[in-house]
């Protein structure tokens, strides 16, 4: 998310963090583009000029990997779907942070919205969660699984064993 005017988010430092209604572009950041896929189509069900509130199913978007729920992150009223999705829907993936917005809406962010700060330690604690379970003993302990053999488990001698 980010502020319309093209200034840059708002830190949670600045005292203006949400106190002002302003318009937003509404997006996908990097990430969130590599877990969905191209975005094949976005449907809102919400149309521009209405009031929407944070948390709120405005429609779907659908990509190559998945289709999910669409939900609003500002309160306030809905701007706009942007326009340019319908003849280049992959500006999402190419351009999340410019040219490739999903909605506008002018607003106020939803309390406990996440700056740029916020959202990348947000991503190194998952990511850090997936990996420590990924390497867990199944006890909730960290642990090297051992590497599976290329030999199938037998109780007889390959040829040429000794027995």
């Amino acid at each position: 998310m980010r502020p319309a005017d093209g200034s840059a988010s708002l830190s949670s430092n600045d005292a203006s963090s949400g106190d002002t209604p302003r318009l937003w572009h509404v997006g996908f950041t990097k990430f969130a583009t590599r877990m969905l896929g191209e975005l094949v189509e976005m449907v809102l069900e919400v149309k521009p000029g209405q009031t929407v509130a944070g948390g709120e199913r405005l429609g779907t978007v659908e990509g190559f990997k998945a289709v999910s729920d669409l939900f609003c992150v500002v309160d306030g009223i809905l701007t706009a779907a942007n326009p340019a999705l319908t003849a280049e829907a992959c500006l999402t993936h190419s351009d999340p942070y410019g040219a490739g917005w999903l909605y506008a809406v002018q607003g106020t962010p939803t309390p406990g919205w996440l700056d740029v700060h916020g959202y990348i330690a947000l991503l190194t604690a998952t990511i850090d969660q997936l990996q420590a379970s990924r390497y867990s003993d199944g006890d909730g302990h960290a642990g090297e699984k051992p590497a599976p053999s290329d030999k199938p488990e037998s109780d007889e001698p390959e040829s040429g064993d000794d027995a």
